[in-house]
C-alpha cells in the first residue's frame, strides 16, 4: 500500500477453515475502504494457510505472516503490532464477522473527538453442536465521547460490568500509543485480552462508545471451543483478571463501593464457574478436596476484601452470594452441583440462563 491506512487489522489464524472466509470477507466488503489485513497464521493445521496465500494475491489490501511455529493467540496478535501502519489497529477473531458499516462508524466518530480508544457492542450467536444457531443476544452501549480522563475512568467499571472491558476485538486503539510505551499482549491463557486493555487503558484520556452491535461473536458448543475444554488454572487466572480491575481502581484512587460491588458480583459468578469445573472427573477432585478448595477461598484476604460489597442484581446471583457471604461450604459445594449438571445435560438452557445471572 503506498500510504498509512487508517485501520489495521490483525486476525489471527489457527484451525478455522470452516469460517475464515467469511471473517476475511466481512472486512473487505466494508463500506469505509482506509484499512489493511494482517492474516497471521499462527501454524494452523487445515486448509487456513492456502486460504491466507489465497487472499493475499487477490487483494493488496490483504498481507499475511505465516508463523513456522505455533505459537498462540498472544504472540499472533503481537506479530501483527509489529508491522501494522494504520492509525488504529483491530484485532478481529478469525471464526467472527463484522457487518459493513463498522468502519464507517469509527471513522465518523474520531472526526468528533479523535480518541485514545473506541469501543462498540455486540451480537453473541449460540451454536449447538451441530453448528445450528439456537439463540442470539444482543449486548449494545450508550453512545458516548468521552474527553477527559476522569470520565473514562468512571466508565470503564461499566464496561466490566457488561463484559466489554475485557474483549479485544471490540476495541480499536491507537497504534501510536501501543507503539510508543512499547504494550503487547501477554502470553497468559484466558484473561490476555483483559490484561492488555488494562495496561493500555491505564492512563488514557479519551474514549469514544458507539450505540451500535455490528460484531457477531459465535459462541459454538463443539468440542474445539475453547469455553469446552478443561482448564485447570480457571480460577487463579480470574482471580487475577478481577484483581487488575480492583488494583486499576485502586491506582486511580476510585476504588470506591460501587466498584467493589461490581468486581464481587463479577468475583461471584467466577468462583462458581470455579467450583462447577471442579465437579468434572478431570479435575482430578473428591468431594473432600473440594470442600478443602472452598475453605482455602473462603480464608483469602482478596475474598474478604470484596464479598462484604456483593449486592447481586438478580434473584439467582443473590441466591449464589447467600452460601458465600456467609461461607458455607457445604451449600455452596450444593449450588455449584447443580450447576455442573444443568451445564452438562442442558448446555444450551445453560447458556440462557447463564446470561441472566
Amino acid at each position: 500500500m503506498s500510504k498509512a491506512p487508517f485501520i489495521s487489522v490483525v486476525m489471527p489464524i489457527y484451525n478455522v477453515e470452516k469460517h475464515l472466509k467469511k471473517a476475511i470477507d466481512s472486512v473487505l466488503n466494508q463500506t469505509f475502504q482506509d484499512f489493511e489485513i494482517i492474516l497471521v497464521d499462527d501454524c494452523s493445521p487445515d486448509g487456513c494457510p492456502a486460504i491466507c496465500d489465497e487472499y493475499e494475491k487477490k487483494y493488496d489490501e490483504v498481507s499475511v505472516i505465516h508463523h513456522k511455529e505455533n505459537k498462540g493467540l498472544s504472540q499472533a496478535r503481537n506479530s501483527g503490532i509489529a508491522v501494522a501502519k494504520g492509525k488504529y489497529i483491530w484485532f478481529m477473531d478469525s471464526d467472527d464477522f463484522v457487518d459493513e458499516y463498522l468502519f464507517q462508524k469509527v471513522y465518523d466518530s474520531t472526526l468528533k473527538n479523535p480518541a485514545d480508544v473506541i469501543v462498540f457492542g455486540l451480537v453473541e450467536e449460540y451454536y449447538d453442536k451441530n453448528d445450528t444457531l439456537h439463540h442470539t443476544r444482543e449486548v449494545s452501549l450508550q453512545e458516548e465521547l468521552l474527553c477527559s480522563q476522569t470520565d473514562v475512568r468512571k466508565r470503564i467499571i461499566d464496561l466490566e460490568k457488561m463484559t466489554m472491558y475485557g474483549y479485544a476485538w471490540n476495541k480499536f486503539f491507537s497504534l501510536d500509543i501501543i507503539k510508543k510505551y512499547g504494550y503487547a499482549y501477554r502470553t497468559v491463557r484466558l484473561i490476555e485480552d483483559i490484561w492488555f486493555s488494562v495496561d493500555y487503558c491505564m492512563d488514557i484520556s479519551t474514549m469514544n462508545i458507539l450505540g451500535c452491535t455490528p460484531y457477531h461473536y459465535n459462541r459454538r458448543m463443539d468440542d474445539n471451543s475453547l469455553t469446552s475444554k478443561f482448564v485447570p488454572e480457571y480460577f487463579k487466572v480470574h482471580r487475577k483478571r478481577v484483581k487488575l480491575v480492583y488494583d486499576q481502581y485502586v491506582y486511580w484512587n476510585m476504588c470506591d463501593e460501587r466498584v467493589k460491588t461490581i468486581l464481587a458480583n463479577i468475583y461471584t459468578r467466577y468462583i462458581y464457574s470455579a467450583l462447577e469445573r471442579n465437579c468434572d472427573e478431570r479435575s482430578d477432585m473428591n468431594h473432600k478436596n473440594r470442600r478443602m478448595w472452598v475453605k482455602k477461598l473462603f480464608a483469602d484476604e482478596f475474598f474478604a476484601e470484596l464479598m462484604p460489597y456483593a449486592k447481586g442484581d438478580s434473584i439467582l446471583l443473590k441466591i449464589m452470594q447467600l452460601p458465600l457471604k456467609k461461607r458455607m461450604s457445604v451449600a455452596s459445594l450444593t449450588l455449584s452441583r447443580c450447576i455442573y449438571i444443568v451445564k452438562n445435560k442442558l448446555p444450551m438452557l445453560f447458556s440462557v440462563v447463564k446470561q441472566n445471572r
